[in-house]
């Protein structure tokens, strides 16, 4: 709440020193916005931006120093006879210390931890007043600074555009850094689990069982981590998926792009985009309510006994999910064929679905794969349709019509609940994330190469 309201402060005076820039430079000009270097709007955004970013910079920096600095402090303020007892865990302690500071409810009997949320409160308020007047100050400077370059030949248009570049590059850089984070935190957390687990056994392992041993006379902990079971489900309802998505989606958008009137594609195309904004728990409940009940009644009909969550329930609902981002894509790369290879087909006597199968489609064929291999990995990665209607059993199976589980799947029901992350049973779910991770990286990396193998041949 805090930062919101800091954010609401900030664009508030933002929007003010805009309009004060704005009507200041025109006052210096004498009225004649034609003796400007720049337009009073880019004065007005400059003046903004020196009293918003520099601010904000203060502000985002002492939210990633300040918890470390009161966790540090309010630690070192306990005294020796709590920080030495040997159950003490300074982690743990300090989740006490803040609950009791932030609720009363959970009042404690511990005099050092009620003592030490009192000063948690007290470090907490005199740094928000501390933070308070640092923006402040750097508000102020950043204004005084930009007012005093408010003058007719002062070039802030370029001044903006200088800003905006480093801006944008700090986003980037921002991005890159995310995903070097979240790559290097599979890589360092897989690593502990194949410390535990050999990489062999993991691989090629043809058992899934995570569930390890508390106890040496525990029953019903086997800790066996083969992932093959996961990967054969998790292409098993992907293929499905695939068989469903692929002729429907290419078909129509070669219907849409070459034959449709404009009057249909104007109604039908985005109809079928609709289908990519449902949510995917829509698809899970009517996967498991309406299309695994049908087939377990249709094999029953003919003497078949179907499983009630199937790969195939999963997979058909799945492959209706998919079909938009296909046909969107496709539709998208077929419209972009230069007309003039089907006017030079048509012209040389070929028919209308001669040019689109032979001049057309080899055209397109680029952005159709790509998309095919982006549909793929959003079957890989999908989640809960399976949850809902392939269920949780980690079977080593190729009939589609039994139930089977998926890889992500399976990272949810490791992480679910409490959990300490030092055993292999936590840890697999990193494995199993790194895994998928590669999967999907290499797809796209396909999809790349030959999107510019075939492009070359049509430029």
């Amino acid at each position: 709440m805090q930062a919101f309201t800091i954010i609401v402060a900030l664009l508030l005076v933002s929007s003010l020193f805009y309009g004060y820039g704005r009507r200041r430079v025109l006052r210096v000009a004498g009225g004649d916005a034609a003796l400007l270097h720049s337009r009073p709007i880019h004065y007005g955004i400059y003046s903004a931006l020196w009293v918003t970013l520099p601010p904000l910079a203060v502000f985002v920096v002492w939210s990633a120093v300040e918890p470390a600095i009161i966790h540090h402090l309010v630690m070192g303020a306990l005294p020796a006879s709590v920080t030495s007892a040997a159950t003490f865990n300074a982690n743990l302690a300090f989740q006490d210390i803040h609950n009791i500071a932030v609720d009363a409810v959970f009042a404690s009997d511990d005099r050092a931890l009620t003592i030490a949320a009192a000063g948690l409160v007290s470090l907490q308020r005199w740094s928000l007043v501390l933070l308070l007047a640092v923006m402040t100050a750097v508000a102020i400077l950043g204004g005084h600074h930009a007012t005093r370059r408010l003058t007719p030949h002062f070039k802030a248009r370029t001044e903006i555009e200088t800003a905006l570049r480093f801006l944008f590059l700090a986003c980037s850089v921002i991005s890159v850094l995310v995903t070097i984070g979240i790559v290097a935190s599979l890589v360092f957390e897989a690593a502990r689990f194949f410390q535990a687990v050999p990489l062999t056994d993991f691989l090629f392992g043809l058992e899934w069982s995570p569930q390890t041993a508390i106890r040496a006379d525990q029953v019903g902990a086997s800790g066996k981590f083969g992932a093959i079971p996961l990967f054969a489900g998790t292409l098993l309802i992907s293929a499905v998926a695939m068989v469903v998505a692929v002729p429907i989606g290419i078909y129509s958008a070669i219907y849409l792009a070459e034959y449709a009137p404009t009057a249909v594609r104007s109604w039908v195309k985005p109809a079928l985009e609709i289908l990519a904004g449902i949510p995917t728990v829509v698809y899970g409940f009517f996967a498991a309510l309406t299309v695994a009940p049908f087939l377990r009644d249709s094999g029953a009909m003919i003497g078949l006994h179907l499983s009630s969550e199937s790969a195939m329930a999963a997979g058909l609902v799945m492959g209706v999910m998919i079909i938009p981002f296909i046909s969107s894509i496709s539709d998208d790369v077929i419209t972009a064929v230069p007309n003039t290879l089907r006017e030079g087909s048509l012209g040389l006597g070929a028919t209308r679905s001669e040019t689109i199968c032979q001049v057309v489609l080899p055209a397109a064929l680029p952005g159709i794969v790509s998309g095919i291999l982006l549909a793929v990995s959003r079957a890989i990665g999908e989640t809960m349709i399976v949850v809902m209607a392939a269920g949780l059993s980690a079977k080593l199976t190729a009939n589609p019509f039994e139930a089977v589980t998926t890889v992500t799947v399976q990272i949810v029901t490791l992480l679910v609940g409490d959990q300490e992350f030092d055993s292999p049973k936590t840890l697999a779910a990193f494995a199993l994330g790194l895994t998928l991770f590669l999967v999907t990286l290499a797809l796209n990396v396909y999809a790349l190469y030959i999107v510019r193998k075939y492009r070359e041949q049509y430029d």
